[in-house]
């Protein structure tokens, strides 16, 4: 591995453990003083041991009405809605939609059935948090039975 590749990958894995960790912070709103940032944790969610070499973090911008595929993940994904409202329905879980400010887990190899803009007419946008391995990309067909 080279130099660079292995700096990152050793920046990545210590981002990985800093995330980890602060899923330890208490779930509620906190500032230091009346001048400081107000911090409130989102979402709060073990996350399963695995040989993750990077975290990814990306948006997800849907088309008023669009639909994604059916797809699994290699590693755990955090998802948090930005805008708009998303129905999400894993496994055989009922479909849930979710609005600004909401968020859900995935774990590793869960079926995700639907994924789509609950709107026809407003555009919807996802942050996505994961860990991943090197060898997978983040979203996966799932496999034929």
């Amino acid at each position: 591995m080279r130099a660079f590749e292995k700096n990152l990958s050793v920046r990545f894995m210590f981002a990985a453990a800093i995330l980890a960790a602060a899923a330890w912070v208490p779930v509620r709103a906190y500032a230091h003083d009346a001048g400081e940032e107000t911090v409130t944790p989102v979402m709060k969610q073990d996350i399963p041991p695995q040989s993750g070499d990077h975290v990814l973090i990306i948006t997800v911008n849907y088309a008023p009405g669009q639909i994604s595929k059916a797809h699994m993940h290699a590693g755990p994904i955090f998802a948090y809605v930005l805008e708009g409202h998303i129905t999400s329905q894993l496994g055989d879980e009922p479909a849930k939609t979710y609005g600004p400010g909401e968020s859900w887990y995935e774990a590793p190899g869960t079926h995700h059935l639907v994924s789509r803009n609950a709107s026809d007419s407003e555009p919807a946008k996802l942050l996505v948090f994961s860990i991943l391995d090197g060898n997978h990309p983040v979203k996966q067909p799932i496999p034929a039975q």
